[in-house]
């Protein structure tokens, strides 16, 4: 909000707007234009990247002699007592300075005089916004990627918990074939290592930095944009300063890779609220992640991980929002872009705090063991066992040990038993050749064991997955 006060007089108001403006423009703008475009109510999360680009671009100002070392210095010692400021609470922003980089800018002056004017040399506020935006998004990919380390790490001690406890593994939410829970929770942990590999590679491509672009054709000043570039991390300079003024596709990337990341959590989440149901009482959460009702007693409900399944919903909005905002852009910067921060912002916050809820609930939530095990064997889940056991014994062509077995299921069903309560005569009857080995096979603990292919379900490759990603997570 303006420090300034609401007297009604827009001269008053706009004295500190019009500053920025120099001499183009005699009247202020209205009170309504002031409001839709100011940034600084959410820009203000980019103050310490402003910031770090101000320090980098005002040194090497003063390295090619466009500024004075004196100037550099003074600038250098007004922007560190800007950071105090700011990190006590005490800087004033101020709405009609519209954005954090006037307000900075602004201050800078305020305290150090005409050597704070000359920090602007060389940049313009469109490349100085795309290098803050650029900086911003890494430092939120390195913290985000981190979260996902600790989910990860969470998921892989529990695997190894229960690397060898049945579950049901489920095809169309209906029993398939027993798996077990490790081998469960594996699976997200290759679902949460590619959104990993997503962020890698967004930072790899964002890596390269746009100050010195200046507004859209670059600058007739000597700047060494390299040395900038490596005094912010960028790996490099931005090669054309069209696009590196107008692109926005890193915070895209970004927004898509947060979108596939919160679909991965969203799943997990929606399996954590079946799970906790009563139908199934799988798993418990305690009342860490759960609320009661305000009318019925008797509830606990997986409310983190609903708001989990939610955020997704805002995540993705985010990243089809600003496809929306970019996508008739003409080259290069237009007013529209200031639309990129606050979706960006608002998805990198849902992510971190569904990520938190995540590893948490990961780590609290009890599997009952036994209801696993006993759903795990249900709905004829060793009917594939069976299939298989024709083919490997009998020699049986597929399709036939599957008409068979399905002949069996039939019979079995019709009874309102299971495969392995069948008799061997039952059996016999729809196919002469199967012994009493058969029944070795038809059991919960014998059908996740024998699933030793690469990635299968054994306990044993379960066990190797942990070992393995116990390794690489250290």
């Amino acid at each position: 909000m303006s420090t300034l006060p609401k007297t009604g007089n827009e001269d008053l108001r706009n004295t500190e707007a019009n500053q920025q403006w120099g001499g183009r423009f005699a009247a202020g703008p209205s009170v309504i234009m002031q409001e839709i475009n100011a940034s600084i109510g959410f820009d203000r999360k980019m103050w310490r990247q402003d910031i770090a680009g101000s320090r980098a671009h005002a040194a090497m100002l003063a390295r090619q002699g466009i500024i004075t070392q004196d100037d550099a210095a003074a600038i250098d010692a007004g922007l560190a007592q800007i950071t105090a400021e700011i990190e006590a609470g005490r800087f004033p922003f101020v709405a009609e300075l519209e954005d954090i980089h006037m307000n900075i800018e602004a201050r800078l002056t305020d305290r150090i005089g005409e050597a704070g004017k000359r920090l602007h040399t060389g940049r313009s506020r469109n490349d100085q916004v795309a290098t803050d935006f650029r900086l911003w998004v890494r430092d939120a990919i390195d913290g985000l990627d981190g979260q996902i380390a600790d989910v990860m790490r969470a998921l892989v001690l529990r695997a190894g918990e229960f690397a060898a406890a049945p579950m049901p593994g489920f095809t169309h939410l209906q029993t398939a074939q027993p798996v077990t829970f490790g081998h469960h929770m594996l699976a997200y942990v290759e679902m949460l290592a590619r959104d990993r590999g997503r962020l890698s590679d967004a930072r790899r491509r964002l890596n390269e930095c746009p100050l010195g672009s200046a507004a859209l054709a670059g600058t007739s000043f000597p700047l060494d944009r390299h040395a900038t570039a490596t005094a912010l991390g960028f790996d490099r300079p931005t090669a054309n300063s069209l696009d590196a003024v107008s692109d926005r596709d890193f915070a895209l990337e970004f927004l898509g890779a947060a979108a596939i990341s919160a679909m991965h959590l969203s799943r997990l989440a929606e399996e954590i609220i079946i799970w906790c149901s009563a139908p199934y009482r799988f798993i418990r959460l305690s009342d860490a992640y759960t609320t009661g009702s305000s009318i019925m007693p008797q509830k606990r409900n997986p409310d983190a991980a609903e708001l989990v399944r939610a955020k997704t919903g805002r995540i993705t909005g985010s990243l089809v929002g600003l496809l929306t905002v970019m996508k008739g852009l003409p080259l290069a910067y237009a007013k529209d872009m200031q639309e990129d921060k606050e979706p960006v912002f608002d998805a990198a916050d849902a992510w971190a705090l569904s990520l938190a809820a995540t590893a948490g609930m990961v780590r609290d939530m009890t599997p009952d063991t036994a209801r696993l095990r006993e759903f795990a064997g249900s709905g004829f889940a060793t009917a594939t066992d069976l299939a298989d056991w024709l083919v490997r014994v009998l020699k049986l062509p597929f399709r036939t040990a599957h008409h068979v077995t399905g002949r069996l299921v039939a019979m079995a069903e019709g009874r309102g038993i299971d495969l392995a309560d069948l008799s061997l005569t039952d059996m016999q009857s729809v196919e002469p050749g199967i012994t009493a080995e058969i029944f070795s096979v038809l059991t919960v603990e014998a059908s996740v064991a024998s699933r030793l292919s690469y990635g299968g379900t054994a306990p044993a490759n379960v066990a190797a997955q942990v070992a393995r990603w116990m390794e690489a997570l250290a």
